[in-house]
């Protein structure tokens, strides 16, 4: 099992960050490139959660999103083709003295197969610096989308 620890600093507010994380809407992979606009689909959406499939390149999962804590926003993985067990995300927002929103992200990858923990090792020792740049222009494409009307 991976735990892939990342932290970003962004001018945006937590409560654009969180509309960011969960726009499920076309243009999804500017965000997340990670998350194909074509194998999303989101199965049912409530007031503080999400039921979603999304992925990319050979690997998709079903999260479970709940936002029902808007500073702490967990993506539980219920099913996918590499990903098992405690897989999942949990994103943290806290507000700093300048006004700007610390995020911080555990990615938990606990792989169900061969591939799977071949990409989780892999993630976690030599791709740890790929995962956190994605991670990083993410958290840019938020800041850089507007997300004041939603906020």
């Amino acid at each position: 099992m991976s735990i892939i620890r990342m932290h970003a600093i962004t001018s945006a507010t937590p409560e654009q960050v969180l509309a960011g994380l969960t726009d499920f809407g076309p243009g999804r992979r500017e965000l997340f490139a990670n998350s194909d606009d074509g194998q999303l689909v989101v199965h049912e959406r409530g007031g503080t959660w999400a039921d979603v499939t999304e992925g990319a390149g050979g690997v998709w999962e079903r999260l479970r999103y709940d936002w029902s804590e808007p500073r702490r926003i967990t993506m539980r993985t219920v099913d996918s083709n590499v990903w098992g067990g405690g897989s999942g995300h949990t994103y943290t927002l806290s507000s700093l003295p300048d006004g700007t929103t610390a995020v911080d992200a555990v990615v938990v990858r606990e792989g169900k197969n061969l591939k799977g923990k071949l990409i989780g090792w892999l993630l976690g020792s030599v791709g740890k610096g790929t995962l956190t740049k994605a991670f990083e222009r993410s958290v840019k494409a938020i800041e850089g989308r507007d997300y004041s009307t939603r906020a």
